[in-house]
């Protein structure tokens, strides 16, 4: 999609802090962390919301949950936990509509998240 910034991201035509990609998947760090430790992991297809994905992409979005093990070994955060968020809709804060979940760790994280 042209005009979503998730996109320009995956493409290299906007530079971000890659930690970890393939063919399906891209993680890269958050320019507002909200964590000392927090990336954003999203699939390389456009998939606007969690309300968005078919049967046919449900695959794509479990192979990215499997790699949240790799890339939180990457990160230093596998053993001392994390808090993996996908934000949907207005009263959830998405902000870019491209589905995306948040890796955060690296501190004890509260509940209720705000």
């Amino acid at each position: 999609m042209s005009d979503c910034l998730f996109c320009k991201i995956v493409s290299g035509e906007i530079p971000s802090d890659i930690v970890y990609q393939d063919d399906k998947i891209i993680a890269f760090k958050d320019i507002q962390p909200q964590a000392p430790v927090h990336v954003l992991v999203l699939p390389r297809e456009h998939i606007p919301t969690v309300m968005n994905i078919t049967e046919e992409s449900s695959n794509l979005i479990g192979y990215l949950h499997l790699k949240v093990k790799e890339i939180a070994e990457i990160l230093g955060v596998a053993e001392s936990g994390l808090r993996l968020v996908c934000n949907y809709g207005k009263d959830g804060d998405q902000i870019v509509q491209h589905i995306h979940f948040h890796l955060m760790g690296g501190r004890p994280l509260t509940w209720p998240p705000g």
